[in-house]
């Protein structure tokens, strides 16, 4: 397989689990007895230790991102204010409505980025990033009203959650800028992960879950193992024979993953312009990156 190819494969199975993992978790919320807490706590720090482990038998120096008082500061900047909330809220608004729905308003966080770095820069965005800001903001109208003005189509905290995960994907993509350039990703997401999770670890003692069925057993290492583990580090790879704008662009495979499989294994009601709501903001990608990156 050549390069561009397995760069290509990768890419979309990493973001393929990745959708999994969201449409696994709702059957756990609606199914079982298990929070949202209690399962980003899980899996955010089964999977830093895993990553940590990983990077010292890949021989990184694990420690060396602590011996600079900066570098120490971004850490826990990007673990407490980027990877923390990312993972709270877009679980949170599984929890609280569906996996297709969460998975597509996480897709605000580019917009947010835009925002974000056109008012750091004094300037106003440019006409093709108004056009994806006025498809978003359109799109989250239909995917949240189903085209109607006098009623929600989900509860209220779902689309705030929703909308917290689009907005904390913006800090966790722009937090460890610096740190990347520095330090191998694993290390940072690694450490990342395992800080944001000591938070939760007062509830993995208070609520403990019996996790003692088949089922149950099978899909919280699903979403550890095949939904964090492999999906990052599949991801990761594909960078490294694609361009980034690729990689960004398959990514929409994610929310595709979990809108099909909602549809099939969980019968997720969704409407027909609640489905072109999540098509617009799924087309940001798109217009952001250029059908000329791909090549």
């Amino acid at each position: 397989m050549g390069k561009p190819k397995t760069g290509i494969f990768l890419a979309v199975i990493g973001a393929f689990f990745w959708g999994a993992s969201g449409t696994v978790a709702e059957a756990l919320f609606h199914q079982q007895t298990v929070s949202a807490t209690w399962l980003v706590g899980l899996r955010l720090f089964s999977a830093g230790i895993l990553l940590l482990l990983l990077a010292k038998g890949l021989r990184l120096s694990i420690f060396s991102i602590w011996q600079n008082r900066k570098s120490a500061i971004l850490l826990l900047l990007f673990a407490f204010l980027g990877m923390l909330p990312s993972q709270l809220a877009y679980f949170m608004a599984i929890q609280y409505g569906n996996a297709p729905t969460a998975t597509v308003l996480q897709f605000l966080g580019p917009i947010f980025i835009i925002l974000y770095l056109s008012f750091a820069s004094h300037t106003w965005p440019s006409r093709v990033k108004m056009l994806s800001i006025m498809l978003a903001v359109a799109g989250t109208f239909l995917l949240v009203t189903n085209g109607r003005f006098d009623t929600l189509s989900f509860a209220l905290p779902a689309i705030l959650w929703g909308i917290g995960a689009g907005l904390s994907q913006a800090s966790y993509t722009l937090l460890p800028k610096e740190l990347l350039e520095e330090f191998d990703a694993t290390v940072v997401v690694g450490w990342g992960m395992f800080l944001s999770s000591l938070p939760f670890l007062p509830t993995l003692v208070r609520e403990p879950v019996k996790v003692d069925q088949p089922q149950t057993i099978l899909s919280v290492l699903f979403i550890i193992l095949f939904g964090t583990m492999i999906a990052y580090l599949f991801y990761l790879k594909s960078t490294q024979y694609i361009s980034p704008s690729i990689t960004g662009m398959l990514s929409a495979v994610e929310p595709l993953t979990a809108t099909v499989m909602s549809l099939i294994f969980l019968a997720t009601p969704l409407g027909g312009i609640q489905l072109i709501g999540g098509g617009m903001i799924l087309s940001t990608v798109f217009i952001q990156f250029g059908f000329k990156d791909v090549e």
